[in-house]
């Protein structure tokens, strides 16, 4: 795992080690450089296969013609590697998988990128016909970002690296805050910043002499319904994910599991411990409040495995205190407040292994996150005339108020959120934030001027786009996959275990399993309101039962009381100083009834709180 930069255009050897090192964390092993002639390349290395120095990059290919920069892991590499070999073309001088990437793309080109499966974002410059070619993973489990001003191309891990480059502005981008207000996150392609991209997932770019952008994908997504049973798929369902992860506990370096208890870390953990010699290393943190605690269920779990478990509980003051350090290296507003947590387990594995295995990608690919649920009753509420709606609103906030994990109270307003637009929407504003009619509200009018009176949902119909021909259920999965799974759960697991040079691998991800799941029947994933039902059904002989039939937790923070208590007056501080984007009645609207306890308005303010630290620090 790594961090990549470079610059084709303007710039010099200052300029590339400066990108580099403002990513150091990521790959604190060693840091690469090189520059001529308008080509700057670097890459901060975290070493995991072929630690030696000998596999530093940016790596060059024996004629020198070649070069490449890799963030990631190829998990194939060594079927790859066999191939090439027999070409007899190539000879190898190291055993990392970054030759084998460069060799590969050497041999077949953008084809290379179908005989590849793992996690990566990576560029190869061929100084001959001076051309770029950059790509991305299947699901986006590596950042690349790219901007192309003042005749000058750049691209990077993170955008606090294309920034380092002198060429390169700074700009907000209010269309994407629109969007980042509602979703907590910042969907691609876009960025937080006017000029800067995201490479998508299955993609690759080429940047030629012609000083031109082409942008292609090279993988679809194939929904292709299957005819396969349920025992043959619950059989191969089971071969699959055991090779999935026995590919990711290839390491030169210590590796354990995170274990939070829930069902997808723990069927991880299961297979890890299947395909070890030895007792693998668990991890996970629990907390002081109840209602978010789930280490009980995460200790079960490694006593029936036999692991080595570590734990750490995470305190309300460590968790303040954590805040400031992680908002400080963010460089794009992000208000899934879980990274706190997740930032705190990375930093606490880091102290005993390099590399970790975890459960993300299992929700969005079998269905089980509790909208799904939710989804069944819907058509009948969209069946209630808005009145009827408007009195339920109503009767909600009659509710007491609750500070717990995802009380009812929290459930059954955002439940009713849902029905403020379009059906193909409703999932996106029962995980977000802010509704197109409370942006209305919070939007000062020449924001709203400047937005043209967009809601901020087009990610939704962008990726949607791309599987029209398909049926409501797949679309949401896809949709899932390309916005919250891609930009939330990815992003926030790459920037908290990289801001402590931790490398973070997700089975569930597998290209195999992944296309596997897709083509699996809807009654395979969804059976009554039992959500991921064949991999519970899967699992039901192999973990205690306890585990199984459990209701999804989440890995949150008591958010909620902190706002009221802890975090208050720094709350306060930040929403009430004045700026440019926001009516300063409505912020302090919510942060009354908030602190008077009629209204749970968390997400919100905490929504507003990262935006403003972040522009603070950014302008």
């Amino acid at each position: 795992m790594c961090g990549i930069v470079g610059f084709i255009g303007r710039g010099d050897l200052d300029t590339i080690s400066n990108m580099a090192r403002s990513i150091e964390y990521r790959g604190p092993d060693n840091v690469g450089t090189y520059y001529n002639e308008g080509v700057g390349l670097g890459q901060v290395r975290l070493s995991i296969i072929d630690i030696e120095s000998r596999s530093n990059q940016p790596f060059f290919s024996d004629d020198k013609r070649y070069s490449i920069v890799f963030n990631g892991e190829i998990y194939n590499y060594l079927e790859v590697k066999e191939a090439l070999l027999k070409t007899n073309k190539y000879t190898f001088r190291t055993t990392s998988d970054t030759e084998v990437l460069l060799y590969s793309f050497i041999e077949y080109g953008v084809d290379c990128l179908k005989k590849i499966d793992g996690m990566f974002a990576f560029t190869v410059f061929d100084f001959k016909s001076k051309e770029l070619f950059m790509a991305r993973d299947r699901m986006g489990k590596k950042p690349l970002y790219y901007s192309y001003q003042n005749n000058t191309f750049v691209f990077a891990s993170e955008p606090k690296a294309i920034f380092c480059h002198n060429t390169i502005s700074k700009e907000l981008n209010v269309s994407t805050l629109n969007k980042y207000l509602t979703f907590d996150y910042v969907p691609s392609p876009d960025s937080m910043y006017s000029d800067v991209h995201k490479l998508e997932p299955s993609s690759y770019l080429v940047f030629g002499e012609d000083k031109k952008i082409k942008i292609d994908k090279y993988w679809e997504v194939d929904f292709s319904e299957s005819d396969i049973s349920f025992q043959d798929a619950t059989k191969q369902l089971d071969e699959l994910l055991s090779n999935a992860v026995k590919n990711r506990l290839v390491s030169d370096v210590p590796l354990g599991v995170f274990l939070s208890g829930g069902l997808d870390s723990s069927a991880i953990a299961y297979y890890a411990q299947k395909n070890s010699v030895n007792n693998i290393q668990t991890f996970s943190v629990g907390f002081n409040e109840k209602s978010y605690d789930e280490s009980d269920y995460a200790r079960l779990v490694a006593k029936h495995l036999g692991t080595k478990h570590h734990e750490q509980i995470l305190t309300p003051q460590k968790s303040l205190d954590l805040i400031p350090e992680i908002m400080n290296k963010m460089d794009e507003p992000f208000a899934d407040a879980s990274i706190i947590p997740t930032y705190y387990l990375s930093k606490f594995t880091r102290s005993h292994v390099t590399v970790a295995l975890g459960g993300d990608g299992s929700d969005e690919i079998f269905a089980g996150y509790p909208t799904f649920i939710s989804e069944k009753y819907a058509s009948l509420f969209r069946s209630i005339p808005s009145i009827g709606l408007d009195a339920l609103r109503g009767l909600s906030r009659l509710l007491p108020v609750s500070d717990n994990n995802i009380s009812v109270d929290f459930k059954i307003n955002q439940f009713l959120k849902g029905f403020e637009e379009s059906k193909r929407y409703t999932h996106s504003l029962w995980l977000g934030s802010f509704t197109p009619q409370q942006k209305k509200l919070l939007l000062n009018s020449d924001i709203r001027a400047e937005l043209n009176n967009a809601n901020g949902l087009d990610p939704v119909d962008y990726f949607s786009r791309d599987v029209a021909s398909q049926n409501h259920f797949n679309k949401l999965l896809y949709v899932y996959c390309r916005t919250y799974l891609l930009d939330d759960i990815l992003y926030k697991v790459d920037r908290a275990s990289m801001f402590n040079s931790l490398e973070v691998r997700a089975p569930f991800l597998d290209t195999k399993v992944i296309e596997f799941a897709n083509r699996l029947p809807r009654k395979y994933k969804i059976k009554g309101v039992n959500v991921k039902y064949i991999l519970k059904n899967l699992m039901r002989d192999k973990l205690p039962l306890e585990i199984i039939d459990r209701p999804k937790k989440g890995f949150g923070i008591p958010l909620s009381g902190w706002i009221r208590k802890e975090l208050k007056d720094e709350v306060n501080d930040v929403l009430l100083q004045k700026d440019c984007f926001f009516n300063p009645q409505y912020i302090q609207n919510l942060l009354s009834e908030h602190h008077s306890g009629k209204r749970n308005h968390r997400k919100l303010i905490w929504n507003l709180f990262v935006f403003k630290l972040w522009h603070k620090n950014q302008f």
